[in-house]
């Protein structure tokens, strides 16, 4: 009964649904495969249709109908939802690349050797510390802070050259 039913709507099925899909915005095959799954729901409730053509003609004008409504109420995303600034600074890809090149540049001032260190974190805090509190938080003298942070750059500088040429 199934196969039979099947084989003899379908030429119909793929006619209303052609005539039909221009007006709804759907496509042709959505709308056949939207009938197909209600006649599957009513053989599985062993409830055939009495008049399978006229059902069937019924059933693509109103998932047709609901494919206009569901339309109407949607509307496009007019960018990337994780651009929240429209500016592209959102992208999920760039911002997991930036995330990676802080975390390395995290790991290799962890690997400086002497208070480097605890001098750059302190440089790079975002509380963004005067060079008196990072001085006075260090133990050293403000004055010694500008030759040691370029000490400590230089070291970093040398650290990070082999991981940026492999890179």
């Amino acid at each position: 009964m199934t196969h039979d039913l099947v084989t003899a709507l379908r030429p119909l099925l793929t006619a209303e649904a052609s005539a039909e899909a221009y007006a709804s915005g759907a496509e042709p095959a959505d709308l056949e495969q939207a009938v197909w799954l209600r006649l599957l729901e009513r053989l599985d409730a062993h409830d055939p249709p009495h008049d399978p053509p006229g059902w069937l003609r019924r059933t693509v004008r109103t998932e047709a109908r609901r494919t206009r409504r569901t339309a109407r109420h949607e509307t496009p995303w007019a960018g990337d939802p994780a651009d929240t600034a429209g500016t592209g600074e959102g992208d999920p890809e760039l911002l997991a690349l930036a995330a990676a090149r802080r975390r390395a540049l995290r790991d290799a001032v962890r690997r400086l050797p002497g208070r480097c260190p605890r001098l750059l974190e302190a440089l790079l805090s975002p509380h963004d510390p005067t060079y008196r509190e990072i001085a006075g938080e260090l133990g050293i003298s403000q004055g010694s802070l500008g030759p040691e942070r370029s000490r400590c750059l230089g070291c970093l500088r040398r650290l990070l050259a082999p991981e940026v040429a492999s890179g």
